[in-house]
């Protein structure tokens, strides 16, 4: 046997080596492909953060933000918005859209907000006191719907009433407003779909916000879009957490395929989350004053010390005010001549994208858009209206705003909790699913395919 046909038993033995080497540890491990494929996404240093590091435009890091989240704010949050203060949001529901004729459908009856008529209600309900979940009739017999129409004929001291002028409806003005539970109507899946509930958020970035911000654009600009996709990445998110998963059954659950197609595939949105997360949070630390001191009255007396109690411990806790004392530093913002028309054109987009919800076809998608809309605004009042040299006791909230700004916290509080704990096996179960496998475009790659599939 001359040389050259030794050599070539040499190699094609030592290719049957290796092709039943690897054919027997692919049996435990992921499949791997000597032209560069593999059925699993090739992560390097599994152990690092896929997001670290400061957050863009922050003070503070992400590691810090999910530590101080799980520790400190998302209880505090969660037990401060149960409370009845934070429990009932006056808002407008039935509003024409100012944009389009309404055409929304829900295909849920989940979508809507169900208003009891006063003759359901018990004659001491319609008195200024804190109303019992249990005592709720509804006529569709679902307490989760009812409205509260009552709650707001007793005044709160120390609340004035003025105008938001970062949102457009006129918080003054109670014609046609109703009290809602939003314990009782959750921020989740309703089944509102199709080109409606796209034209909204379409709306949304292409006539008020850039969607896809550039160098070109000012840091205020840049802002307002980044505002606008975390709030965006967060709604997405409550509705893939509580999904309704089989209707026929009523199953609800978690929908991971959702949460990976509109929020965790897209890195910059979940880094917006977070900037919204800190951006809201900022404005809550620096109406401290005002905040600490207001009157969280609804005539049960032991309700409402809890709840001034709890909002002092949130705005005066020690591991806050010691790992985050500034999560945003607003003083950067609106410099050089050109600031304050700068200030009124970003004004202006931001209270049309809050006239935009009332173009929102479904009723409970609409109510808590209009909240967390006011949340923002609130948030954006609070670290840009007025002189900065002025004093924080100058600073004048409705009632109504501050509801909104906490249960809008709580909301960026509970995505952000959500995608820190179920994102990374969600995007290594999405990702293992969708990743291609190998083309067998020859004779080669189909016996290759054979020994790992047998």
């Amino acid at each position: 046997m001359g040389p050259r046909c030794r050599w070539g038993l040499m190699m094609g033995g030592a290719l049957v080596a290796v092709f039943l080497a690897v054919a027997m540890t692919s049996r435990t491990a992921p499949m791997i492909s000597l032209f560069g494929r593999t059925n699993k996404p090739c992560r390097c240093g599994d152990d690092t953060p896929k997001y670290s590091g400061m957050v863009e435009g922050c003070c503070c890091d992400y590691e810090t933000v999910d530590r101080l989240n799980e520790e400190v704010l998302y209880p505090s949050l969660q037990e401060l918005v149960r409370t009845p203060f934070f429990r009932y949001f006056k808002v407008k529901l039935w509003c024409d859209c100012p944009f389009w004729p309404d055409d929304g459908m829900c295909r849920l009856r989940d979508c809507s907000v169900c208003e009891c008529p006063d003759n359901e209600f018990p004659e001491s309900f319609k008195k200024p006191r804190i109303l019992s979940s249990e005592a709720f009739v509804c006529q569709e017999g679902k307490p989760q719907a009812t409205v509260d129409r009552t709650v707001d004929r007793k005044a709160f001291k120390g609340w004035t009433e003025v105008d938001n002028p970062w949102t457009n409806d006129d918080e003054t003005d109670d014609a046609e407003m109703t009290y809602v539970n939003l314990q009782l109507n959750p921020e989740r899946y309703t089944g509102y779909t199709g080109p409606s509930a796209r034209r909204i958020w379409d709306a949304v970035y292409s006539e008020n916000c850039p969607k896809y911000p550039s160098e070109e654009l000012c840091q205020e600009e840049r802002i307002l879009y980044k505002l606008i996709s975390g709030l965006h990445s967060s709604i997405s998110i409550h509705i893939a957490a509580d999904y309704l998963i089989d209707e026929s059954k009523n199953l609800w659950g978690q929908n991971l395929s959702l949460l990976y197609d509109r929020v965790l595939r897209y890195p910059d949105r979940v880094r917006n989350l977070y900037f919204t997360y800190l951006f809201v949070l900022r404005a809550v630390t620096k109406a401290t004053e005002y905040l600490e001191h207001a009157e969280y009255d609804t005539g049960n007396v032991n309700e409402d010390l809890k709840t001034q109690s709890l909002m002092k411990q949130l705005l005066f806790n020690s591991k806050l005010q010691a790992a985050c004392p500034l999560p945003f530093d607003e003083a950067k913002l609106w410099k050089g001549h050109k600031g304050p028309k700068l200030k009124q054109q970003i004004q202006k987009q931001f209270r049309n994208i809050s006239a935009l919800m009332d173009c929102v076809g479904c009723e409970k998608c609409r109510l808590w858009g209009k909240l967390q809309v006011l949340g923002l605004g609130t948030a954006l009042k609070i670290l840009f209206s007025g002189d900065d040299h002025q004093e924080h006791s100058s600073l004048d909230l409705q009632r109504n705003e501050v509801i909104a700004l906490m249960n809008l916290l709580n909301r960026l509080s509970e995505s952000v909790k959500f995608v820190h704990e179920v994102g990374p096996s969600a995007e290594t179960t999405m990702e293992g699913q969708i990743a291609a496998p190998v083309t067998e475009s020859c004779p080669f790659h189909r016996m290759w395919a054979s020994i790992f599939n047998s």
